[in-house]
């Protein structure tokens, strides 16, 4: 999914305008917003560094880890709705090696109001809590007249019963979550639901920034409808196991607003589970754990009649963090690998390809199973609440399959085929692989800044050293990896 030099000139020309654009943006938003505070922050009394380690939400703290896990019901019952908007702006290196580049890199350069949120949550009962949260992407489709149309959708949903036993040995927190997204109810962001923080644009323009780099995730992806079960033990024994499957009928609310056709539709109930070991001591806190899912998930959405037709998804993930936590520093450090292993149904597997290699030999036929590897790191500072920055590495390694191609030689004429519409996508330069191999690798350096305690303002440059396989020319047409480079500049409101 997913660096070298810098093209300055490109690169920087419009973003001092780009900037007074989006700084526009929030004016107009702030001047009626500032005395405004999230909901939970109105239901515990406490200033967002109590629950977000430097402020900087979604991150958490162990208080805040708590209150998550005690279900949202700490503090008393209050106006249980909050907002969040994020304006941004992205420029790609180099645009120039496309066939058409106002598709390609929609909104290149132009601020933008990415996307927008409503969310409800909090304490319902002295045992029941939620959080909910439902989003609006200006971007989200596109008319015959080529402009675009938002749309509004369910995201992510966390609804929880839990209760606390405290004696004088024993700290028992346990609980039960109904949630449409595996491990949005993990309560550390080395989760695969968490550690992607900043809500991505979905216009093309933004398609290389570091929310769209490789992250760790789960074969059956989200908006599905989920019940685990979780316990924590003395603060220092984590363990949640439970199960997903389709979200349909009474459920069928954890998929709102997203078309059928684009659900993703589970066969029978899909195993989850997510084991941890925490510690605090002092400003510090540690924990190490792994997690994993199983999932058997449709190939067509619309048609899960024919149990051959789906694809076999085994996830299996290792994780730690370490924070510190003493005013004014924040510091939280963490790592996460996982192993995805895709078993393709029948019909998708042992496919042949209508490429040749420079010889004019055919290709092997694509792969009855591929095993990909993801690796995130980061570390993050944070001054005062006020003043951080963080820096970043992932990595996509996994096997070759030439199903993954995109241009290739063809037989005969041994020139590039750039558009194979028989049976491999027909997927045109910039998203192409002449590789077959989805390696990518990179880095992301961040710097943010906390203007007060409900507005983000920062700036991303994700770098590339390897992309769909490739450092050069990596999808048959001349594009580099390094041309991927994307500065991409955000101010995030909540209240």
């Amino acid at each position: 999914m997913n660096g070298s030099t810098l093209r300055g000139s490109r690169l920087h020309a419009s973003l001092p305008r780009a900037l007074l654009g989006v700084a526009a943006l929030w004016l107009a938003v702030l001047s009626g917003s500032a005395q405004a505070i999230p909901a939970f922050n109105r239901q515990t009394g406490q200033n967002c560094v109590a629950c977000h380690a430097g402020g900087q939400f979604p991150e958490l703290t162990p208080y805040g880890r708590l209150f998550k896990l005690t279900g949202y019901t700490i503090g008393e019952r209050t106006v249980p709705i909050s907002a969040m908007a994020v304006a941004s702006v992205s420029k790609v290196a180099n645009t120039s090696k496309s066939d058409d580049p106002a598709a390609d890199f929609e909104k290149n350069g132009n601020p933008i109001l990415a996307t927008a949120s409503l969310l409800v949550g909090g304490k319902v009962t002295d045992n029941i809590g939620a959080f909910l949260q439902v989003t609006y992407d200006p971007y989200a489709t596109h008319a015959e007249d080529g402009s675009f149309r938002g749309h509004s959708n369910a995201d992510n949903i966390d609804i929880r019963y839990a209760d606390r036993f405290i004696g004088e040995q024993r700290d028992l927190i346990f609980g039960f979550s109904a949630n449409n997204n595996p491990s949005v109810s993990d309560p550390w962001n080395t989760a695969a639901a968490w550690m992607q923080y900043v809500p991505v644009p979905s216009p093309t323009g933004s398609r290389f920034i570091d929310g769209n780099a490789p992250y760790p995730g789960y074969g059956a992806g989200g908006n599905i409808a989920g019940l685990t079960a979780y316990a924590f033990l003395n603060k220092t024994f984590y363990a949640e196991i439970g199960g997903y499957a389709t979200s349909k009928g009474v459920l069928s609310f954890m998929s709102s607003g997203i078309a059928d056709a684009d659900t993703t539709k589970l066969r029978g109930v899909n195993p989850y589970w997510r084991l941890a070991y925490n510690r605090e001591w002092g400003p510090h806190s540690l924990m190490l754990g792994t997690s994993g899912m199983i999932a058997r998930v449709y190939d067509d959405p619309l048609n899960t009649s024919d149990p051959a037709s789906l694809h076999r998804y085994t996830d299996l993930a290792i994780d730690a963090q370490y924070q510190y936590l003493l005013d004014p520093h924040s510091v939280t450090a963490q790592f996460v690998y996982t192993n995805n292993r895709h078993r393709l149904p029948a019909s998708a597997a042992n496919q042949s390809v209508p490429f040749v290699d420079s010889n004019g030999n055919a290709l092997p036929t694509t792969n009855a199973v591929d095993t990909n590897n993801v690796a995130r790191a980061k570390l993050t500072y944070v001054y005062q609440a006020r003043y951080g920055g963080s820096i970043g590495v992932f990595s996509l390694s996994g096997t070759h399959d030439t199903a993954y191609l995109t241009a290739g030689l063809e037989p005969g004429s041994l020139t590039i085929n750039p558009d194979p519409e028989s049976s491999a996508p027909s997927v045109r330069a910039v998203d192409g692989n002449r590789t077959g191999s989805p390696s990518t690798h990179g880095v992301t350096l961040e710097a943010f800044w906390t203007p007060i305690q409900y507005l983000r303002v920062g700036a991303q440059y994700t770098a590339y050293g390897r992309f769909n396989g490739a450092r050069t020319n990596y999808d048959g047409f001349g594009r580099n990896a390094s041309d991927n480079n994307t500065l991409f500049l955000y101010t995030w409101l909540a209240y």
